[in-house]
């Protein structure tokens, strides 16, 4: 579970990237969308998965 967290992590940072450099115009918003909830999810996901061991 942790693994998917990171891999989708990347896809928001690189997502963000491209968003926030405005290579992507009109994909800003939902970068920095994506950017966020992947990085609510991914600590989340961590925070929980070091409570479970």
């Amino acid at each position: 579970m942790l693994h998917w967290a990171a891999v989708f992590f990347i896809i928001a940072i690189i997502a963000a990237l491209l968003g926030f450099t405005s290579i992507a115009g009109s994909a800003i918003e939902i970068a920095k969308i994506l950017f966020f909830i992947f990085l609510v999810l991914s600590v989340l996901t961590f925070i929980f998965g070091r409570t479970r061991n």
